[in-house]
C-alpha cells in the first residue's frame, strides 16, 4: 500500500516527500478531530470511582494522606478493598 501511495504521488523525490508529510498531517488531524472525539464515549477510560457511593461509612482505620501518618514510599495510602466488597447472601 504505502509504495503504491508513494508511486502515485507527483513532482519527483521532494514533492513525493511533501506530498507524504500532507498525507501524514491530514490523517492525523482527521484521527484528532474527527475520529477520537466521536471514539470518546464508546470507550471506558472515564469510567471512574473515587470516593465512597450512597450511604456507606468509610472506615476510620484509612490512612490518608496528611493526616500525620507516616507512610512508606511502597505502601498504598488507601484501602484497597473498598471499591470490591465481599459478596453477601442478602439481595441488593
Amino acid at each position: 500500500m504505502y509504495a503504491w501511495i508513494w508511486r502515485k504521488l507527483p513532482f519527483g523525490l521532494w514533492g513525493k516527500v511533501t506530498g507524504s508529510l500532507v498525507l501524514v498531517a491530514t490523517v492525523g488531524v482527521l484521527l484528532w478531530y474527527v475520529v477520537f472525539p466521536w471514539a470518546t464515549p464508546l470507550l471506558p477510560f472515564d469510567d471512574v470511582q473515587v470516593g465512597t457511593a450512597g450511604t456507606e461509612q468509610q472506615d476510620p482505620n484509612l490512612v490518608v494522606p496528611g493526616d500525620g501518618a507516616e507512610v512508606g514510599p511502597d505502601e498504598i495510602p488507601y484501602d484497597q478493598h473498598t471499591n470490591a466488597p465481599d459478596p453477601s447472601a442478602s439481595p441488593r
